[in-house]
């Protein structure tokens, strides 16, 4: 089951989500992997009993308490949820005096691992494959560059964690408001400059998986 959409409903939200629910549809056509589709987790209850794998690339929608549990309790029994990009956003609250907003942390941060801070101006950065033993790393290198959007998350349950991307963004991409808006950048690893971009977690008989890369404005850029 698919899930690509962006908030308010029928609004972009800054990305092109044509561009991705039909890329990732076809990336499924070639494995002969028949999918449904959705624009956010509405109905989420009605596809998962016949779906293995939950796909999600989403700028704003997110599960909400009844939504994940439902979510959770599928994963536990052996399906697989694949979230990219903005999936580990989601609530959005004011914060007195600062024009950006701070991501309010629910249950579904909890199931998918990560929960997001902020990220700076999209830049281009490389990205290092921390595990390339795990399948899901093979045939990917030791490195790439990407130009993207620097993710700062906070994984949730890090010794449960096997942490397959990572990347040291370095001086251009800084933000200098995670600290007003958290406290701390909870994103940053012991070094004090690496963080976490793409993870793989057992939960139950199943599995999550998340990767912060893949913004796009269109086709043709990013």
């Amino acid at each position: 089951h698919l899930i690509t959409g962006g908030y308010p409903p029928g609004s972009a939200a800054g990305h092109d989500h044509d561009h991705a629910r039909l890329r990732l549809l076809a990336l499924l056509a070639e494995q002969d992997v028949p999918a449904s589709v959705g624009n956010d987790f509405a109905d989420i209850d009605k596809w998962l009993p016949v779906s293995r794998m939950l796909i999600t690339y989403v700028a704003g929608p997110y599960p909400d308490a009844a939504q994940s549990a439902a979510i959770r309790q599928w994963v536990e029994a052996g399906g697989h949820w694949l979230g990219l990009h903005g999936t580990s956003r989601g609530r959005a609250a004011r914060v007195e005096g600062v024009r950006q907003r701070r991501t309010v942390k629910t249950e579904h941060h909890a199931l998918l691992g990560s929960f997001f801070l902020t990220h700076p101006p999209i830049c281009r950065f490389r990205v290092d494959v921390s595990d390339a033993d795990h399948p899901l790393t093979q045939g990917v290198g030791k490195s790439f560059e990407v130009e993207d959007e620097p993710y700062f998350i906070e994984l949730q349950d890090p010794e449960a964690t096997r942490i397959l991307l990572t990347a040291q963004y370095g001086a251009a991409a800084v933000s200098p408001i995670v600290e007003t808006l958290y406290g701390s950048d909870t994103s940053l690893r012991r070094d004090g400059k690496t963080r976490v971009i793409g993870y793989t977690r057992t939960t139950g008989k199943g599995r999550v998986t998340y990767f912060t890369v893949g913004h796009c404005h269109n086709p043709a850029s990013r």
